[in-house]
């Protein structure tokens, strides 16, 4: 799988801005099919840091209605990627 496809966006929540604080952990949106051998090559190349280890979650999509039509949307991953110490922090921008 093409690295650039692997990570799809960080995840900018509370929650995962105090793990980003507390326990070096940054949190991305992953390709359903990613392995965590992959998502932490992809994070080892795109920004340059070492990485000790890497948690993933799968999440079911949820139901969603348009009237009288239901649906669901799509499945996604979640991976937790903690970076080695010593490591430089990744600094995400933020939309104002």
């Amino acid at each position: 799988m093409n690295v650039n496809t692997v990570i799809r966006r960080p995840i900018i929540t509370e929650k995962g801005l105090a793990a980003k604080d507390e326990r070096r952990t940054l949190c991305f949106e992953v390709h359903p099919e990613a392995t965590k051998t992959e998502v932490k090559d992809a994070v080892q190349k795109l920004f340059q840091v070492k990485v000790e280890s890497v948690r993933t979650a799968t999440f079911p999509g949820k139901q969603r209605r348009r009237g009288r039509m239901v649906g669901y949307r799509s499945d996604w991953k979640k991976a937790f990627v903690k970076l080695k110490a010593g490591e430089k922090m990744i600094e995400y921008v933020e939309k104002s």
